[in-house]
């Protein structure tokens, strides 16, 4: 039976009776079915029965044409019906619709019918087409009819974009593309292309409409519609358009002048609207008759005379040729006074035909054939607003709009004519330029949509070529596409559209009020903001669906197929549907429309409109009977649920679904309740809102806030009712799709309702609330009259004696009552789940949530009736400093259930409870008490009777008691305050009344000395600023870190301004009891920073301060101890300016006592200071080692009677060089003392403080990394994170704890929270501060290197005070019994250098190796020049010259000089002691392998050969490095094999120095 389905004589054969009878077994079956049922009939009488379109599967589209329909079942599968022309004549009757096999497999989306072909989509956007082709209209080449669907091929080099639905006319094709474009392929105008070659073979971009966002398309007969997304208008800041020359046919400018900013720009580029002019001169000739234009010629029409009027309409069709661009709806032109007289144009036009076919389509927008390649074109594209500027234009120009059928009617019209005559055809257009600009798409013309005043909103803005936007420059014109606001959801369909249409006009059915041709689409103007969601064309009318549920029709109505009775009928009239029916849905067929629409009940009904049809057992037939109005079919309430109508030809299609559990009815009681109330909403938007907010008096009489807040109302109002019918609009898409609920939008953009209606509810509260409503009422008055009737009918009350107050807010708050019934649909669609499903879940959860929110908006609105019921009844003086919009009243003590504690006796005393306050009013004065800072509290001590009722309530800056006149009543006002202050912090009312004691709060103190009239914003505790926080006083002062019981306690910012230099002082740091204690940073406003410790608000401690620019004119740094914010102890101070440095100790910020100065000149001095001056015994060295010793006075010059004879510096003085200065255990005591006191201990700690000192270790370490975590690095975060567990410091110690503690040291010591990583940090910046720049002096050497050594000695002590069993300096841990084999059986030498110098000796390598450097300069000139000469010797010649065993002259030993190289690349004597034995081992592999055997050389065999190693690695500085490690090398590792190791380094480098090449 398959096979034979395909066979075109099907119907005829046997076979089809055994078909006939399955499918009447499977009618029996259909009942089971639940959706996807399709009903097919024609007309609208009693007698009309539909006929059932059989299926195995759900249809889930229909589509149909003159006299075949195309269906899209479940699975994509495609099936025909219908008289299957392009099929060799195959009808198929619709009981048994065919199957396309070929598209078995291409999951079909959509499908579309035209007049004789088909078109279908899918899913990956390919287009398949078949039937007829003889147009083009299926996009194949030179085929005829196509009986297969077969693919759309590409652009020539132009791919189509993914398709997303096409539809079909006559003769043409439009496809959407996925970029929302619209493509076109067959013949006529209709299909909005810049060609005069027809048929367009393959699809082609409608260029007028590219850049635009098309939603919809539809085909007509002939014509074409497209529903356009509105974008918000563009500011124009153009000069309107001057001209000096205007076109003879449009009346428009030739020449369009802009000036913008600084350029003028000149555009000769003038494309007619109307297309050609038809001259009556000879062949050939270019001449041009302005004064014979049909423009010119039409004007005297206006005041003709009948007969005269006739004669110019008859001349007017002669002249005016059918191939016409499209006329701007923004020409402004007047219509003619024809138009408006319907009879009279009637009777003057020739008769138009009542037979679709009689029609020639091949005149009606397309030239003669021997006659296209005479025209020429110009390509340049008319924008829509090109033609503002005609809006002005004189009014002979609207004899225009006087179209003739006779246009395009017949051959032996005006065309034919003119291809008898053989006249010229030539564009309407400027004499001088025929070339027009050639372009592809609007992005090319952009100068003419700039310049252009009334610009199509639905086209995006782009840029000028004649001024290109530079990157981030964004003006007017390339202003970005921000939605409006009423766009809420933009997942949703947009309201805001507009509705293009082009092709042919002579039955009106473009809808510009004329019956011209369009080549090129255009907007229809009066459809702008209607809110047009659908459009449908018909053969000669076109429909069109707002989201208001109304009917715009136009075009031809010779059937009554517009649904109405109305003129002109070339423009959109709403059809005359019942009062209350809501449409829907809508189709559009040859000679009839049909509309689904919303009934009494939750099922749909249909309407009919236009030619009756009777069925004959031939053919159907047409009648002379056709509607006046739309009219019911009774039978539709049979079919169920219908879901989509469709229409064509003569028929009519309907697509309903079953109620199966009330599911189907569920979804279109929903989607019926949310048209319905959109609908409610636009009405009271029009008649209610939009009235009030253009009366003049409103303003006055509300009041400068109420007038606010009846702007913001009516702004909510406006976007909930755009939401509402965005809505509404899916939910009827969503009724043609598979319906998942789980996409309900109110489910997946619940929130988006909610906030919304939360919002409108508060705007409407807020405006009752001060009194909003009762100042209106006169305006109100004034606006729908004493009766108020236009409210009365909005707000369905059937009271005549509901009072007009009561009137107008039940009016405002009824869109509310809403919310609740989404909860009620939700819940009955729910009950059509199981319990257990995902749908169940989603749709409980859903009605939760609107349940929810309908009590919570009952509730505000009781409040605020409440509310305005009380100021509408409080007289107070200071009604109008406490009544605000969003303050709502929840408790008051009139009834005096209230009193404060201790009050006078005649004392009025009245407490008022407001959602954010509470009040104390008393006589004419109040108070205000905020709840975010108030906290209450029961007395619990009731030993006083006065306490038996009392509620102690707190706030920033006072206390005080309020006695409750019962127990009741004061349950209930600390339940109230309570939820108050609970409702305030989380932002919802329904808590349990437990509001937290801590929380964070905005407060402005007025009372308290300290903080008057400063604001804090921050954490808050029992009434006090606690936790982090910043303080603003009215002065500029701001504090920004942590509080602690109402003042400045930890790591906090403090900016404090200083007026006369009118700049700020920055301190940030740690602070105590609301003063700077601790360590922090000041910034003077002077330019002066401080760097150190502080106690209360002074500088104490150690401290750094710098002062000046580095190349100012009084630039130092000065780094030490302070006492009282003066210098005391020791301290070094770099004077930069003077390039001197001085190190020694400070009295009252006066040098006093031992000190250094170095100078950038080389001078040495250590001495005695007093008052800031060198005076007393003291030694001055120069730089060429000249030395003076003895007395010294204040100028830097000897004393005459004790000063030395100038001498050499000799060696014993050179030695004595630092004992005048201050001792190594005196410098930063300060520094080890802060430390100390971090670890809470004296200075120094006793061994029994030690589980204290690790106490405060760890909190140090877990406040530092919570308060200040933007001051750690990564690296040291994750060394905290370490740090936090404390090790074992108690119990012996054995060599894995010794390892454990080393591992421990080293960590600490990276990390700045910790005490040892502090202290280390800072000894660090003192000691690059001490000896880099002016310091780097070879005569501070020893004093750097016995302040390192004192370092450790100090550091160390730390250490065995943090862990008390740890041996002293020069101290043995034994081996453990179980150790591992590298630990000697003497054990390890516990050292203050092997646990401290590989952690402090690197950061203090720099400035102490340049001072080594520099000490050994001589020397290095010495041994750097006896390397280069010994070095040029070849490696056998030097092993001679250094004495080496002859069978050892082969060798070079480059292991061993790479490996000594490598000494330059260490910090620690260790590690440079280990480089040395390193190259020892090297060294003597290489010889042993030379000697072969495991003869081992000694000392003195091998210092020549390491002599050689020394010499060949050219090591730079080795005297310094020799030095460095033998005055910082380990004492236990001197007698050692290090330690003759490092011996004969020393001697070699000593050697090279002494030796002689010759």
């Amino acid at each position: 039976l398959v096979n034979k389905r395909h066979e075109p004589d099907y119907c005829k054969n046997d076979s089809f009776l055994l078909d006939w009878t399955l499918t009447v077994i499977y009618m029996k079956e259909e009942s089971s079915r639940e959706r996807g049922l399709l009903h097919l009939w024609r007309g609208y009488c009693s007698s009309v029965t539909p006929e059932r379109v059989l299926l195995s599967r759900p249809v889930l589209q229909a589509a149909l044409g003159i006299s075949h329909g195309i269906l899209l079942a479940e699975g994509g599968l495609v099936y025909s019906f219908g008289d299957l022309t392009w099929r060799q004549g195959l009808r198929v009757p619709p009981t048994y619709p065919l199957l396309e096999s070929v598209l078995s497999g291409q999951c079909v989306s959509s499908v579309a019918a035209g007049s004789f072909h088909c078109g279908a989509v899918t899913q990956e956007g390919a287009v398949y087409m078949w039937g007829e082709n003889s147009s083009g209209q299926c996009g194949l080449s030179e085929r005829g009819l196509v009986p297969d669907p077969s693919l759309v091929g590409m652009v020539d080099s132009e791919t189509v974009p993914p398709i997303l639905e096409v539809t079909c006319g006559e003769q043409h094709t439009l496809a959407l593309s996925a970029q929302h474009e619209v493509w076109a392929w067959g013949s006529g105008c209709q299909l909005g292309l810049v060609n005069s070659v027809f048929p367009v073979w393959r699809p082609q971009k409608v260029e007028h409409l590219a850049g635009r966002h098309v939603v919809q398309v539809a085909c007509g007969g002939y014509h074409s519609l497209a529903v356009v997304r509105h974008f918000p208008g563009q500011d124009s800041q153009f000069t309107r358009l001057t001209a000096t020359e205007k076109c003879d046919q449009c009346n428009q400018l030739l020449f369009s002048v802009v000036d913008k900013e600084d350029r003028v720009i000149i555009n000769d580029s003038h494309y007619c609207p109307l297309g050609i002019e038809l001259a009556d001169s000879k062949p050939g000739s270019c001449s041009r008759s302005r004064q014979a234009s049909p423009a010119r010629q039409a004007s005297p029409a206006r005041h003709a005379s009948p007969s005269r009027q006739a004669s110019l309409a008859q001349r007017h069709r002669a002249s005016a040729c059918p191939l016409s661009q499209a006329v701007s709806p923004d020409l402004g032109l007047d219509p003619d006074p024809i138009i408006d007289q319907p009879s009279t144009l009637t009777s003057r036009l020739p008769p138009q035909p009542t037979d679709d076919t009689t029609v020639e389509s091949s005149l009606s927008c397309s030239l003669p054939e021997n006659y296209t390649g005479a025209l020429v074109m110009k390509h340049t594209l008319a924008l829509t607003g090109r033609f503002a500027a005609a809006a002005s234009a004189s009014p002979s120009t609207s004899s225009l709009c006087v179209p003739a059928a006779g246009l395009c009617e017949a051959r032996s019209g005006p065309v034919m004519a003119y291809r008898k005559t053989n006249q010229e055809v030539r564009l309407c257009t400027e004499e001088d330029s025929f070339q027009g600009k050639k372009c592809s798409s609007l992005t090319d013309i952009l100068l003419e949509e700039i310049t252009e005043r009334n610009r199509r909103h639905s086209l995006p803005p782009l840029l000028s070529h004649a001024s290109p936007e530079l990157p981030g420059r964004r003006t007017a014109r390339s202003r970005p596409n921000v939605p409006r606001k009423e766009e809420v959801v933009e997942s949703l369909p947009s309201l805001n559209t507009e509705v293009w249409s082009w092709g042919r006009g002579q039955e009106g059915q473009l809808g510009h009020g004329d019956q011209l041709p369009r080549l090129q689409p255009f907007c229809i103007e009066s459809l702008n903001r209607e809110e047009v969601v659908k459009v449908a064309a018909g053969t000669h009318h076109s429909l069109a669906l707002t989201a208001q549920c109304q009917v715009f029709s136009w075009g031809s109505n010779r059937s009554g197929q517009l649904g109405h009775m109305n003129s002109p009928t070339t423009m959109p009239q709403k059809a005359k549907m019942s009062e209350g029916l809501r449409v829907f849905d809508l189709a559009a067929g040859q000679s009839h429309s049909v509309f689904l629409a919303d009934g009494d009940c939750s099922q749909p009904i249909l309407f009919y409109s236009g030619q009756q049809v009777r069925s004959t057992e031939s053919s159907p037939s047409i009648t002379d009977t056709y509607t006046l109005r739309p009219v019911l079919l009774p039978f539709c309430m049979k079919m169920g649920y219908i879901s989509s109508v469709y229409g064509g030809g003569q028929s009519c299609l309907a697509q309903a679904d079953l109620n199966v559990m009330g599911f189907i009815s569920a979804l279109h009681e929903l989607a019926a309740a949310d048209r319905k109330f959109y609908c409610r909403l636009r009405d009271v938007k029009k008649r209610v809102v939009r009235p009030l907010l253009k009366k003049e008096s409103v303003c006055t009489v509300l009041g400068t806030t109420s007038t606010l807040l009846f702007q913001s109302l009516a702004s909510s109002y406006s976007r909930l009712c755009h939401l509402t019918g965005q809505h509404s609009v899916s939910l009827t898409a969503f009724l043609r799709t598979d319906r998942d609920v789980k996409g309900l939008v109110i489910l997946k953009q619940a929130n988006t309702f909610l906030d919304l209606y939360q919002e409108y509810c508060g705007s409407v509260g807020n405006f009752l609330v001060m009194g909003g409503f009762q100042a209106l009422m006169k305006p109100s008055v004034e606006c729908f009259g004493k009766k108020l009737e236009v409210l009365r009918q909005l707000s369905e009350s059937s009271e005549d004696k509901v009072p007009p107050f009561d009137l107008l807010v039940a009016l405002f708050y009824s869109p509310i009552q809403h919310v609740r019934e989404y909860g009620r649909l939700l819940l009955k669609l729910a009950t059509c789940f199981d319990v257990s499903t995902v749908e169940y879940l989603r749709l409980q959860e859903g009605c939760s949530r609107y349940e929810a929110l309908s009590l919570s908006l009952r509730r505000k609105r009781k409040e605020a009736e409440t509310t305005n019921q009380f100021w509408r009844t409080y007289s107070g003086k200071t009604t109008d400093v406490l009544r605000k919009p969003q303050r709502r009243l929840v408790y008051e003590s009139s009834n005096k259930s209230l009193t404060l504690q201790n009050a006078g006796r005649f004392s009025v005393n009245w407490f008022i409870l407001f959602n954010d306050a509470l009040i104390h009013a008393q006589f004419s004065s109040h108070h205000v008490y905020f709840l975010a800072t108030l906290w209450v509290e029961p007395i619990t001590d009731i030993t006083a009777s006065s306490n038996l009722y009392g509620i102690k309530v707190t706030t920033p800056e006072e206390s005080f008691t309020l006695l409750a006149s019962s127990a009741q009543e004061k349950a209930k006002w600390l339940r109230a305050i309570n939820q108050a202050v609970e409702a305030v912090l989380t932002g919802e009312g329904n808590g349990p009344g437990v509001p937290a004691v801590s929380r964070t709060a905005f407060y402005v103190f007025y009372k308290d000395l300290r903080l008057k009239d400063a604001s804090y914003s921050g954490r808050w505790l029992s009434g006090k600023p606690h936790g982090k926080g910043t303080m603003k006083w009215p002065d500029g002062r701001k504090f920004t870190g942590t509080f602690k019981q109402g003042l400045e306690d930890g790591y906090g910012d403090c900016i404090m301004p200083n007026k006369l230099l009118n700049k700020s002082d920055l301190y940030r740091g740690h602070w105590r009891d609301g003063k700077m204690h601790g360590f922090g940073t000041y910034k003077y406003a002077t330019g002066q920073v401080y760097e150190g410790s502080f106690h209360e608000n002074i500088r104490q401690g150690h401290g750094m301060l710098s002062s000046g620019k580095l190349i100012g004119s009084s630039s130092s740094v000065f780094v030490g101890q302070w006492l009282q914010d003066k210098k005391m102890g020791y301290g070094v101070l770099d004077d930069i300016t003077r390039g001197e440095k001085y190190m020694g100790l400070w009295v009252d910020d006066q040098r006093q006592g031992s000190g250094v100065v170095v100078t950038q000149f080389g001078l040495y001095y250590e001495g005695t200071f007093s008052n800031n001056k060198m005076m007393g015994t003291g030694l001055l060295v120069s730089d060429d080692d000249t030395a003076f010793e003895g007395e010294f006075s204040d100028d830097w010059t000897p004393n005459d009677c004790l000063c030395l004879s100038t001498v050499r510096l000799s060696v014993f003085l050179y030695s004595e060089v630092g004992r005048l200065s201050v001792s190594p255990e005196q410098k930063w005591k300060a520094v080890f003392s802060e430390c100390w006191s971090r670890l809470g201990c004296e200075d120094p700690g006793k061994p029994e403080e030690s589980m204290r000192a690790w106490d405060n270790i760890a909190v140090t370490l877990t406040t530092g990394r919570r308060d200040s975590p933007e001051l750690l690095s990564r690296s040291q975060s994750r060394v905290l994170e370490k740090l936090e567990v404390i090790p074992q410091h108690t119990g012996p110690i054995t060599a894995g704890r010794y390892e454990v503690i080393r591992r421990y040291l080293t960590k600490a010591c990276e990390t700045p929270l910790h005490p040892l990583g502090g202290l280390v940090e800072t000894l660090v910046t003192v000691y690059r501060m001490t000896y880099i720049g002016v310091g780097s002096n070879r005569r501070l050497l020893r004093q750097a290197v016995e302040e390192i050594k004192s370092y450790l000695r100090r550091i160390f002590q730390l250490v065995r005070f943090l862990f008390p069993d740890l041996p002293d300096e020069g101290g043995v841990i034994h081996a453990d019994h179980k150790g591992s084999s590298e630990t000697n059986q003497q054990g390890l030498v516990v050292s203050s250098s092997t646990l401290l110098l590989p952690v402090l000796l690197p950061r203090l390598y720099p400035p102490l190796f340049t001072l080594y450097a520099l000490d050994k300069e001589r020397e290095e000139e010495v041994y750097w020049d006896c390397v280069l000469r010994l070095n040029k010797q070849p490696d056998l010649g030097l092993l001679a010259f250094l004495g080496v065993l002859p069978s050892t002259k082969d060798a070079c030993f480059a292991s061993a000089v790479e490996t000594l190289q490598q000494i330059s690349t260490t910090f620690t004597p260790s590690d440079k002691l280990q480089v040395i034995q390193r190259t020892f081992e090297e060294l003597t592999q290489e010889v042993q392998a030379l000697l072969e055997g495991n003869f081992l050389l000694s000392m003195d065999d091998l210092l020549p050969l390491f002599l050689y190693v020394v010499l060949r690695a050219r090591m730079k500085n080795l005297a310094a490095e020799v030095s460095l490690i033998e005055d910082l090398m380990d004492p236990s590792l001197q007698h050692g094999e290090l330690g003759h190791m490092f011996t004969t380094l020393k001697a070699c480098c000593f050697q090279i120095q002494q030796e002689k090449t010759t």
